[in-house]
């Protein structure tokens, strides 16, 4: 027996490795290089498309528990960001070349895994075979179709978007300077900071801005966590300072204050080299990108290596058609893993992925799935896209509102946070030393 994946992203290389390393034969499908998307830029596996940054790294904070929980659960993606992680303050970010180039390694390389570069156009329905659809939320149109299909037409969309990256050579070091907010970590950011005046100017250039066009569609959705600089700035002269510009924590040391607004730089690469700029996704024309973004202080002569773009990105209404297992309910032998289902995030989508793999292969031996409940991130996750209303489904990133509450009152937030971080170890440590297979009743 083999398990077909489609997909080798993030979700479908971490559902790929979790197989393997328990003993089940695979065939990861990877349509790229053959017929690439909108976004992707090379052949590699798990592709960084947006950010570098896999977010917080600290336990106090939701998506760092996400990621401690998949450590601890042997996780392909985890290990490739921490070997290839660069200085980020209190984040994990990566260099993402790298990063790919190990994940795409490590696939190869595993004696479990047949890498088959095709694009799949219908999915197999085999009730010897599961399948995995881990297609991202980037699916080729005839996959796409193949989805509506099987799912009756219930897709939802939104869409994405990515920011620029400039070289460090081209930045104006003697404008700006490197620090962390409130200190946390090492001086892994480069910031500018503006002047009210500054700001106001760049403000006015930037909601005035020109577009590129969005080619067929006309209804016009962006997911919050991921929204385009314009459109943030659109809500208001002040929205991008309570945002990605927010100046508290991070005084200029040749004033000793706060500026008024900090634009802010994080590492791109391990050389150190590149740096992308932070909350600058956008879907602004390329000439557009260079003459706004250069009004910023240090950036006057930034040479732009990528510039942002937008694209679609399509998911399934999951509460309709999952169970908590990401298991489609109308045919148990066929699972969906990643962005596709809902789930908002790098880390997000692997750990799908991850619970995916992890429970298809105790089911091909004849156990029955652990249920990770919303006591864990991991499981949280899972019972979000499959137990939400169906009205207005959106998105999920990692966070501590949608896991169980907990059995006291803690007021303070930050130990309220350690003892949900506390509680969901504890769970994932009860998971790992399970000896016991519980059979699967028919």
């Amino acid at each position: 027996m083999k398990v077909t994946i489609i997909g080798a992203g993030l979700a479908g290389c971490e559902a790929a490795w979790q197989l393997a390393n328990n003993g089940i034969n695979v065939r990861l499908y990877e349509m790229r290089p053959a017929k690439m998307t909108p976004a992707h830029r090379t052949d590699k596996l798990a592709e960084l498309v947006c950010s570098n940054s896999l977010k917080s790294d600290r336990l106090d904070n939701a998506s760092g528990l996400l990621k401690e929980e998949m450590r601890r659960l042997n996780s392909l993606i985890i290990e490739a960001a921490d070997i290839n992680r660069v200085p980020a303050g209190g984040a994990l970010a990566v260099d993402r070349n790298k990063f790919s180039d190990y994940v795409t390694r490590k696939i190869k390389e595993h004696p479990k895994i047949e890498l088959i570069r095709k694009e799949i156009k219908d999915i197999p329905i085999d009730s010897n075979n599961p399948v995995i659809v881990a297609t991202g939320p980037l699916s080729s149109p005839d996959i796409s179709d193949s989805i509506a299909d099987l799912v009756k037409d219930n897709h939802l969309y939104f869409y994405d978007a990515a920011a620029p990256i400039i070289t460090k050579d081209s930045i104006n070091m003697d404008k700006v300077y490197k620090a962390s907010r409130y200190g946390k970590g090492e001086d892994d950011y480069i910031n500018c900071p503006m002047t009210k005046e500054e700001y106001l100017a760049f403000y006015h250039e930037l909601i005035n801005a020109e577009q590129a066009p969005l080619n067929d569609f006309e209804d016009f959705k962006v997911f919050e966590g991921c929204m385009p600089i314009e459109v943030m700035a659109r809500r208001g002269e002040d929205t991008m300072r309570f945002g990605p510009l927010k100046p508290v924590g991070l005084p200029d040391p040749r004033t000793g204050k706060e500026p008024y607004a900090v634009v802010q730089l994080r590492q791109d690469d391990l050389r150190g080299t590149l740096y992308n700029l932070v909350g600058f996704q956008t879907h602004l024309k390329f000439g557009e990108q260079k003459r706004v973004f250069s009004m910023i202080p240090g950036l006057e002569q930034a040479e732009f290596v990528r510039y942002g773009v937008m694209h679609r990105n399509t998911y399934i209404n999951s509460p309709k058609l999952l169970d908590h297992f990401y298991r489609l309910k109308t045919n148990p032998n066929v699972f969906f893993a990643g962005q596709i289902t809902g789930v908002e995030g790098y880390v997000e989508s692997a750990s799908s992925g991850l619970l995916v793999g992890f429970n298809l292969s105790r089911i091909l031996k004849g156990c029955a799935p652990i249920d990770f409940t919303d006591s864990t991130m991991i499981g949280a996750l899972s019972w979000y896209i499959s137990n939400t209303p169906t009205k207005d489904f959106q998105p999920m990133n990692a966070n501590f509102g949608i896991l169980a509450p907990l059995k006291r009152i803690i007021r303070n937030k930050k130990e309220r946070n350690k003892e949900y971080a506390q509680r969901s170890l504890d769970i994932i440590s009860s998971i790992l030393h399970m000896n016991t297979c519980q059979k699967i009743q028919n």
